[in-house]
């Protein structure tokens, strides 16, 4: 599957918080199952408007996106620079208009552990004649600390058939560091958002084509895949709206309580070697994905000017 992911662990290349969502809301988001109207959102100063739109999800999706990045924005506004990307980078597309894309890049102040965010939604009509929607979003903190990062991903190729990654990958090795495997795994409970994901009959396991993002993730990380052939698009929408939204916004809770915005005591030899390991993951994250898909997607030079973009944020 040709894919643009701007986060940590890439997915297979080949296609080859709030409480429960009332019953009100939830008969609205099923009537609007299939719907792909952009809606209002609010920006906020810094945001991309692009990026915020997601204009080719449907409403429950639409509006899970939103508010993981709201939530990111709002309790981190005071440690984020304003977004300063190209017009061309913020939003671009081939020649033809089959694929479009939207890109929100912040970095954190100089005195913050949060090194940037990165969001981003993609629309690409293939030529099977399907439709294929990624929507993005992760956060990456800086060696002053060894807490992990976030990461979610929705990988769409149609209205009944979903791929999901949620993770906060760590950023240290757990077995020679099972305090950090306590203290970000075990004690946060996040293992039970897994479970409650993949008991849903819909819900399989997906495994991802490449050995170097497997061995990244943590074993609470959820990568799954959802079908609902049988139930439809209004079964898809009621499942990312009453049990993926739920977990996503817990998911992004603990990590904004426990990871972004608590201070950890790192050692100047211990920060060289996450500083060192940070910089082999995002290496790699361009040179096996975005070197590989963006092309096929955009061209060389739309690609080669986004991920330029990206590289001097990695490398900053």
């Amino acid at each position: 599957m040709p894919k643009m992911a701007f986060m940590v662990y890439p997915s297979a290349k080949a296609f080859t918080l709030p409480p429960p969502v009332e019953s009100r809301f939830r008969e609205l988001v099923i009537r609007n199952a299939a719907s792909n109207m952009a809606e209002n959102v609010p920006i906020r100063p810094g945001s991309s408007s692009k990026l915020k739109e997601f204009p080719h999800l449907s409403a429950s999706h639409r509006a899970l996106m939103t508010d993981l990045v709201g939530a990111i924005e709002s309790r981190l506004e005071d440690h984020l620079l304003p977004c300063t990307l190209p017009p061309d980078v913020e939003y671009f597309q081939n020649q033809n208009g089959t694929s479009q894309g939207a890109l929100l890049i912040r970095t954190g102040s100089p005195d913050s552990s949060i090194n940037f965010i990165l969001g981003s939604w993609l629309n690409s009509q293939l030529p099977t004649g399907t439709s294929l929607n990624i929507a993005s979003l992760s956060a990456y903190l800086r060696p002053s600390t060894d807490a992990p990062n976030f990461l979610i991903e929705f990988i769409q190729s149609s209205p009944t058939s979903l791929i999901l990654i949620l993770d906060l990958p760590p950023r240290k090795d757990l077995v020679f560091n099972p305090d950090y495997l306590q203290l970000f795994y075990e004690d946060t409970g996040l293992d039970k958002y897994r479970k409650a994901i993949e008991e849903l009959p819909e819900v399989r396991p997906y495994v991802m084509s490449s050995l170097f993002f497997r061995s990244l993730v943590s074993p609470t990380s959820i990568i799954v895949r959802v079908d609902t052939e049988s139930g439809g698009p209004e079964r898809m929408e009621e499942i990312i709206a009453n049990h993926v939204g739920p977990v996503a916004r817990d998911v992004i809770r603990v990590w904004l309580d426990e990871c972004a915005c608590k201070e950890r005591g790192v050692g100047e030899m211990e920060r060289g070697n996450i500083e060192k390991r940070d910089e082999l993951v995002e290496k790699k994250t361009i040179d096996i994905d975005l070197g590989s898909s963006l092309p096929r997607l955009f061209g060389q030079e739309i690609a080669d000017r986004v991920v330029a973009t990206i590289q001097q944020i990695f490398e900053a």
